[in-house]
């Protein structure tokens, strides 16, 4: 009896706990739901309620004439919710009645896997009742455009469950052109070049948007919630494409040729300080070259191009003339003061005037009459310097510019050390883009442009800001030194260390060679020093001398021990380059081309193909040539006394024929008609094969063909 009590009165205990413990559970949810409901309600609300970004259109970065530099392109993430209701629906019946030909348009247009992949993948993917199946990424616009129109997809987002997300990527539309100038935007990294300077005006103001949140990342936004981004405004540059797509190629050429490690060239527009083109190429570890870095802004030590400062200074205080003859003598170098001076080459005469120390690039030379001048007061030298721009950045209108260095002078040994070392180019650091400012100023007969890159900023094709030229010195010297300074440049390109460059000309030029030897380090990998022999080579000035229309500065930095290193050689031919065909573009110049009695260049034109075909063009063309081809189907056209002839290709099948200047589409006709195999490599002309013409053939034999 007493145990049966004892049994009864645990169970009525356990009862009684597990009721209390039921009036707790009941008490906390009546608390909950009633009493702090609209807290937590609130509080759910704010896990599932978000506002998302939405991103503005970055502007658009233009040439000067409207060519596109740098846009924004929208690329697709294609993403698909296997849950989706439509898909589902019926046991999956409209999915799998097109998840055949899905995954066929799906092969056909993406060509990185197989059907059957895709298949396997797709059906994968809905037994798992995948959410956010990733499709595919970074697709362009026209395949997104091709995708809509495919089985399931063309039904619509509920029904197919696909998801587009649109991600906006920046892209320079001419590459290589300009990069480094145009620059980067990057969501990652800091921006470079004009992306970077004016990314205020080109980013616009984000808008946003509420929205409610779903499983697997789906969102739908809240009706009446949307505030709308305000898209960037557009950047107009000083650019032209063409002067750049000249400048960039001569620039390349010729750091190929020499295996330069950098170099810089910067065409600036006379009259007003606008940057017309700005190459910037440094050579990759695979021999390629690439905008990797803007040379042009970077400060180095000038060499010999300072040397046109010294002769502003020399001639503005007026203690020496042009026609004064200074003492260089006859072994290349002298002591000057207080240092010894070597000069790169042997002078041609011992006894030289003021003027063809200048054109002869005399260190001893230039560095004597900067001692007469300024020996007793080297600091006054320094304050030309200042006149002159040099000793602080120009101010254009892009980040990163290098600040110039120069040592401070103090009034002893030193301080005279410092000057003499100046005059002639070292002891000194200033940028490209400074040089070429001061040579800009002689050739605008003493205005001092600041240089520019900008040229408007637009809102949907309306201007609401100009830049205009801005003058930094109306007047850096005289005007007779400064007719003295053109003069002596001039000499340069006619007497002087330029004129093996410019010899034959058509027009005049003025400019200055420049050859410093820095630091570096051997192709070996050897000590930093100057025992590696690199040099960086430079020629700057301007074209034409009689009516400037373009200056223009070429820096190179060559490798280690190059078979040629001095201005003249490497830098100069640049120049030429792009004087030649800046000058040959405009119209009265190519008058007086015509006028100089110029012949029409034969040698520059070879075409082989269809001789119906050739003729169709050259009428088109309204071009007349002498026709020798008769009746027959193939032809060459050719120079012949410079005029064009087209003659007549005979094919025999039983031997190789020359397929040489012709199209792809020509030369394979050509070929397979006679049973042989084509591999082909190349675009554009047929320019080398591998079986010689006129060589016997067989049946199915292979021949290779390389375009140009």
């Amino acid at each position: 009896m007493e145990i049966k009590r004892d049994i009864l009165w645990r169970v009525y205990l356990c009862f009684l706990g597990i009721g209390l413990l039921c009036l707790i559970v009941l008490g906390k949810a009546f608390y909950i739901q009633h009493i702090q409901g609209s807290y937590w309600r609130g509080l759910s609300d704010s896990l599932h309620l978000k506002q998302v970004q939405l991103e503005a259109d970055r502007g658009t970065i233009y040439s000067d004439n409207g060519d596109m530099l740098s846009t924004s392109i929208p690329f697709f993430n294609i993403y698909i919710d296997f849950g989706a209701d439509g898909l589902r629906e019926k046991n999956g019946k409209r999915f799998k009645e097109n998840l055949d030909s899905l995954s066929f348009c799906l092969a056909n247009l993406f060509k990185d896997q197989k059907a059957a992949v895709y298949k396997r993948e797709l059906l994968k993917g809905y037994k798992e009742n995948d959410r956010y199946y990733e499709l595919q990424k970074n697709i362009s616009f026209e395949q997104y455009k091709a995708l809509r129109k495919f089985p399931l997809v063309r039904l619509g987002r509920n029904k197919s469950g696909f998801i587009a997300e649109v991600v906006n990527k920046r892209l320079n539309s001419f590459g290589l052109l300009a990069n480094r100038t145009i620059g980067l935007a990057r969501s990652n990294a800091q921006n470079v070049g004009l992306e970077r300077t004016y990314d205020t005006a080109l980013k616009g103001e984000n808008g946003s948007r509420l929205v409610r949140y779903m499983a697997a990342g789906i969102y739908a936004p809240v009706d009446g919630s949307e505030i709308d981004p305000v898209n960037g405004k557009d950047i107009v540059t000083t650019l032209d494409v063409n002067i750049q797509d000249i400048t960039e190629n001569a620039l390349l050429r010729s750091m190929a040729e020499n295996e330069a490690e950098h170099g810089t060239c910067i065409v600036m527009e006379v009259g007003t300080g606008k940057i017309k083109a700005i190459a910037n190429l440094g050579r990759q570890n695979d021999g390629t070259y690439w905008e990797d870095y803007n040379y042009a802004l970077n400060a180095t030590e000038p060499g010999s191009t300072i040397k046109l400062a010294t002769l502003l200074s020399v001639l503005s205080e007026g203690k020496m003339k042009l026609n004064d003859l200074v003492d260089v003598g006859s072994t290349g170098k002298a002591f000057v003061g207080v240092r010894m001076v070597t000069d790169a080459e042997r002078q041609p005469k011992s006894i030289l005037t003021v003027k063809e120390c200048f054109e002869h690039s005399s260190n001893v030379g230039m560095s004597k009459i900067a001692y007469e001048t300024f020996a007793s007061n080297p600091e006054k030298f320094l304050s030309y310097l200042h006149k002159f721009h040099l000793d602080e950045k120009t101010g254009i209108d892009l980040m990163g510019e290098g600040r110039p260095v120069l040592p401070k002078f103090r009034r002893n040994t030193e301080g005279l050390h410092a000057m003499v070392t100046m005059s002639f180019g070292y002891a000194i650091q200033v940028t490209p883009l400074q040089t070429l400012m001061l040579y800009n100023a002689v050739a605008n007969n003493g205005k001092m442009l600041k240089p520019y890159l900008v040229d408007r900023i637009q809102n949907f094709g309306q201007t609401v800001k100009e830049f205009q030229p801005q003058v930094l010195e109306d007047r850096i010297a005289d005007d007779n030194i400064i007719k003295a300074a053109q003069d002596c440049m001039h000499a340069v390109t006619t007497d002087g260390t330029g004129r093996k460059a410019f010899k034959g000309t058509l027009y005049p030029v003025a400019g200055k060679t420049g050859t410093a030897h820095v630091a570096g380090r051997d192709n070996n990998g050897g000590k930093f020093g100057y025992d590696a022999r690199i040099y960086q080579a430079s020629f700057v000035g301007y074209f034409p001398f009689d009516k400037p229309q373009y200056s223009c500065i070429v820096v190179i930095r060559t490798k280690a021990h190059p078979k040629f290193h001095m201005g003249g050689e490497v830098a100069a031919p640049v120049f030429r380059e792009i004087a030649d065909k800046l000058y040959a573009l405009s119209p009265d110049n190519n008058l007086k081309l015509a006028d100089a009695g110029i012949k029409k260049d034969g040698s520059g034109f070879y075409y082989a193909g269809s001789s119906k075909g050739i003729k169709m063009v050259m009428n088109a063309l309204e071009v007349s040539y002498v026709d020798s081809s008769a009746s027959n189907s193939w032809a060459r056209l050719y120079a012949s006394n410079d005029q064009p002839v087209l003659n007549k290709e005979i094919i025999n099948k039983q031997l190789m024929p020359d397929v040489k200047g012709m199209g792809l589409k020509d030369a394979l006709y050509v070929l397979e008609q006679m049973n042989l195999r084509v591999a082909a490599n190349g675009v554009g002309k047929v320019k080398a094969q591998s079986v010689q013409p006129g060589v016997a053939i067989a049946k199915n034999q292979i021949v290779k063909i390389e375009l140009n």
